[in-house]
């Protein structure tokens, strides 16, 4: 199982904040479920708490975080 965390916007975007899925092969695949469809192109992706991309392999009980891009001065 990977469990995917939402943080801020994400949140109320996806409609959770927390979510257990089955193992998928890599993060792309991982977000190629429907519930991920209105997840913007720019978001942070982050495995285990490092960032990653789309081609991150991912193995079960990994942590998948998806965040808003950050933005400061």
């Amino acid at each position: 199982m990977i469990t995917v965390k939402c943080f801020a916007r994400y949140r109320a975007l996806l409609g959770f904040a927390d979510l257990e899925l089955p193992l998928a092969p890599t993060l792309g695949d991982l977000l190629k479920d429907a519930r991920f469809e209105a997840l913007p192109k720019d978001a942070l992706l982050a495995v285990n708490q490092s960032f990653a991309d789309q081609a991150t392999p991912l193995a079960d009980g990994d942590e998948v975080a998806l965040m808003p891009p950050v933005s400061g001065g």
